[in-house]
């Protein structure tokens, strides 16, 4: 059987560029179909495999400007040909879900998220943009709207990777989709019994406006805590200025997975401020056996247990974290966070559960397009 496996981009590794290595444990030999790829910056991860790129690759600077490139996503993607292929599963966020496949060909969408620049967050990326990229925003956005809406209808299953994003996919799409969460690596992440938690809390993301690393660091510095912000991003500068002197909060910029592992087990708790579709992080955390301070919204109502395995604020504002981590540390007194709930919890969202329900949803697909086709 020959399979593609199609994805946005790989340019940076995230939750999305794990679930592709995910659906390669199920199709080691898949082909895989990407708008741009930084073989630097990813490293050995997809080296044994055949990647193809659209022609946007060819275009300098390509895996560094390509977010400005939306407009030519759709034709780039709607341009790669899968007539030889008797499978393609699609991981998208943005544009990969519309790709045009052969009707004797399934196509199956796991999807991270519709676009968020186009449909809910488009108001504030707008407030957030320059001049220019709101002159091209107003533009381009309505035309890129129906090309979502359009190319969405041309998936034979559409996966969310959570209920969160499957409301957002039924409010945008009019698709009822299964959810199948992305799992949490307990591989890398996993607690280390030879060490007691210490006093310091954890950041730990790509440090872009959305995450609101921010608050985490407004928040500490108001309590006096200390906080140990992990990643690398366009925000860096901005929020080292806002740390300013404090001695308290520190950066590691990129870290490696033994660095970051190593900080979570040891840390108090880890601090998670983004509206995220799932959210990783505070999994991965979980798998540590640490508790998280997290953003009651998006998919962190789905993976933080309010006063067992973290405590979950209202607002996106600096007083609501800090009533929240002063809350965990009251907790954190009466014993409320067990090490062990905390990491079996997390393994309740694991590889092997993922991989099964994904296979099980590619099989009966198969099954429905052989009955049709034959």
């Amino acid at each position: 059987m020959k399979v593609a496996i199609v994805h946005d981009w790989l340019v940076n590794y995230g939750g999305a560029e794990t679930w592709v290595e995910y659906m390669l444990r199920l199709y080691p030999d898949a082909d895989i179909f990407t708008l741009v790829y930084d073989k630097k910056k990813m490293g050995s991860r997809f080296s044994g495999c055949t990647v193809y790129t659209s022609s946007i690759q060819k275009i300098p600077f390509a895996t560094k400007i390509y977010t400005k490139l939306l407009k030519f996503m759709p034709k780039a993607f709607e341009s790669f040909d899968f007539s030889g292929y008797d499978l393609v599963l699609c991981s998208s966020s943005c544009c990969a879900k519309g790709v045009i496949t052969p009707p004797s060909v399934p196509h199956i969408a796991y999807i991270h998220s519709p676009m968020r620049y186009a449909w809910d967050l488009f108001f504030d990326y707008r407030k957030r943009s320059g001049f220019l990229t709101r002159f091209f925003m107003d533009r381009w956005i309505p035309a890129l709207r129906q090309w979502d809406y359009i190319s969405s209808q041309r998936i034979d299953a559409v996966v969310a990777n959570s209920h969160y994003i499957a409301h957002r996919i039924k409010k945008f799409w009019n698709i009822d989709a299964r959810v199948i969460y992305c799992p949490v690596n307990t591989e890398r992440f996993f607690p280390d019994d030879t060490v007691q938690p210490e006093d310091f809390y954890v950041a730990f993301s790509r440090l872009v406006a959305y995450k609101r690393v921010d608050l985490a660091i407004s928040a500490c510095k108001k309590l006096g805590r200390k906080l140990v912000v992990i990643g690398s991003g366009s925000e860096m500068d901005h929020l080292k200025k806002l740390a300013g002197t404090d001695k308290n909060i520190s950066f590691t910029g990129r870290a490696s997975d033994e660095t970051v592992r190593s900080y979570l087990q040891r840390c108090r708790a880890l601090i998670f401020c983004a509206e995220e579709d799932l959210g990783l992080t505070p999994l991965e955390a979980q798998a540590c056996g640490r508790p998280v301070v997290a953003f009651k919204k998006g998919g962190s109502l789905e993976t933080v247990i309010d006063g067992k395995t973290g405590v979950l604020f209202e607002r996106q504002e600096t007083d609501s974290v800090a009533e929240a981590i002063l809350r965990l540390e009251s907790l954190e007194q009466q014993g409320a966070f067990e090490k062990n709930s905390i990491v079996r919890h997390a393994q309740s969202f694991s590889i092997e559960t993922a991989l099964s329900q994904f296979k099980d949803t590619v099989e009966e697909i198969q099954r429905k397009f052989s009955a049709q086709h034959h």
